[in-house]
This record gives C-alpha cells, structure tokens and sequence, in this order.
C-alpha cells in the first residue's frame, strides 16, 4: 500500500483522481460506501482511488477532553482499507492545530494544487460532511470549486440498516457494552481490535498458558472478562483464548487494564508483530481465585469452553 503522509505526495500518483475524503473511523459500513463511490468512478472514468483521512483523530486535537476510544487506529485502518476495500493509495493528512485553521476552501484548493496533471476527477464524501475551520467546507461548496475546477461530486446519503444509522459512535458504544452482533452488522464485518505484541511478565508460560501481551493503540475495548478469540497477524492465524482484564490473582487487580491472548499452537516469539483480533464470544467475567493452582484449573477450562466455540 502507497501511504501518504503530505498532500504534495498526490502529485506522483497517476491522475485523474478519485478522492474519499472522511475520518473514516471503523471502516463501517458507511464509509464503505463513500469509498465505493470512488472506486466505481474510477472504474468508469479511469484513474486512481485515494483515500484521504487524517491522524490523529480530528476531536483529539480541537476537544481532546471529548474524544472518543477509536475504532480504529491509524495502522488498523490502513489494514482494514486495504484487507477489507483493496485500497492501495491512501493520503494521510497530519490533523495538527496549525492545520484545524485551514478553511474547507484552502483544503480543497491544496488538493487541487497537488494533484497531477489529470487534476481531481471526482471527490466523495458522506453527505452530511463538514470540514475545514468554523465546519466551513460542505457539499455546496465542494460543488462550487468543483463547478471552476472540472471535478464532480458524490454526497454519499447516511447508509441505516434496518432503521439504525451506521456510525461510528453507534459501534462504539455496542463493543463497548459487549455487543458484537450490532457492531458486526453495522460494520459489515467482525469487529477486531489491532495489538502490538509486547513483553509481559511471563508468568502465563509457567502454568502452561504462554500469554501474548498486546498493547491496542487506543482502541475500544468490550466489557472486562474472558473471550474466545481468533487471531491473524504476518500470514498466519490463530485460535485462542484472551482475558481483557486486571489479572487480580496475580497482581491484585491494582493496575491498567491488559489484553492478554493464549493462542493455541503458537510455538514461537512473535515480540514487536501486529496481529487483528478478532473477539468471537465471550465466556465469564473476569475473577480472583484462591491462587494459581485455581487459575490453571479455570484457564483449561476456558480453553476447552473456547475450542468448542471456535469449531475445534
């Protein structure tokens, strides 16, 4: 995947242009059809699709108290846009506050400026889309400069399934209270969170349940408890069982909450990989036992519990 991080990157691409502009947190289904509307342009028209978001999210910079868990992190999204949409051009645009001062006019204008030879064929985005300084850019004015410069626009209509509005806060708030169902529907795939493997303690492996770490970039998490997993990361993929929680027998609950994944037939170090996980079902809560005899005792249990989830 060609990933941008300035817009005066867009000039080596191949023009014209096919541009989905959005935060796109979650790639859900909504977004999709924003970037569909790129992609079936250019498969009309001829040219290049390029994604065009923003790190960080919008909200950590203007109302940093208010912003949200993400759905996605950065390196998720450039992921799920290219596993989930075959997206291979993708412009990162750097959200900083210097930037939050640019009008809609002034974004859409160093676009243009950018652009190859071919300009801007088409730019896309969802219909009830604000963007620049004081939400200045709109459709309206998308279509204006569009009118000047030869491009047209796609305002992609709010996409509802069965009545509920697909949105990104919607997802958030069904993961976070455990409801894989309605965020599954909504994103039009399972939901995952993306990990960095990183080093524990080590004390999974001398019970007999080596523990991958992960560290998850800020990500929504579900409910505390333990999970039956699948896993994917460099090719491979895996089955498991994952407690999302204090580990309060081992450390008596005073510490950040961890994601802790026991991926079965995993025989070697993956330190540093990133793996998607996906959470299938869960299986209890999360508990203290009476010590670590006990703990193994529930640990083989859950794998047992998870295995027979999972089809194994």
């Amino acid at each position: 995947m060609n990933v941008m991080l300035q817009i005066d990157a867009l000039k080596d691409v191949p023009g014209p242009l096919h541009l989905a502009i959005g935060v796109f947190d979650g790639i859900h289904l909504g977004h999709q059809a924003v970037i569909q509307a790129a992609v079936d342009s250019a498969e009309k028209k001829g040219g290049t699709v390029v994604v065009v978001t923003f790190d960080p999210h919008p909200v950590e910079i203007l109302s940093p108290q208010n912003a949200p868990r993400l759905l996605t992190a950065s390196r998720h999204k450039m992921h799920l846009l290219g596993r989930v949409m075959g997206i291979r051009n993708v412009l990162v645009v750097p959200f900083t506050q210097d930037f939050s001062e640019k009008t809609g006019e002034e974004f859409v204008n160093a676009l243009l400026a950018a652009s190859p030879g071919e300009g801007i064929a088409r730019i896309c985005v969802g219909k009830n889309w604000r963007f620049g300084k004081g939400r200045s850019g709109t459709t309206e004015l998308l279509r204006e400069i569009g009118k000047v410069h030869d491009f047209e626009v796609s305002a992609v209509e709010t996409v509802k399934l069965e009545g509920m509005r697909v949105s990104s806060t919607r997802i958030r708030e069904a993961v976070g209270a455990g409801d894989f169902g309605i965020a599954e529907a909504l994103l039009g795939r399972t939901y995952t969170v993306f990990g960095t493997v990183i080093e524990g303690r080590k004390l999974g492996r001398t019970i007999g349940f080596p523990t991958a770490n992960f560290t998850v970039h800020r990500e929504q998490l579900p409910p505390t408890g333990v999970y039956a997993v699948r896993a994917t990361g460099s090719g491979d993929g895996w089955n498991g069982v994952a407690n999302l929680g204090y580990r309060p027998t081992v450390e008596g609950g005073a510490m950040k909450r961890l994601l802790e994944v026991h991926l079965f037939g995993l025989e070697h170090e993956i330190y540093g990989e990133e793996l998607e996980i996906e959470f299938v079902e869960f299986l209890r809560p999360e508990q203290k036992f009476d010590g670590v005899d006990a703990l193994k005792d529930q640990i083989a249990r859950d794998v047992e519990a998870a295995r027979a989830i999972l089809g194994l």
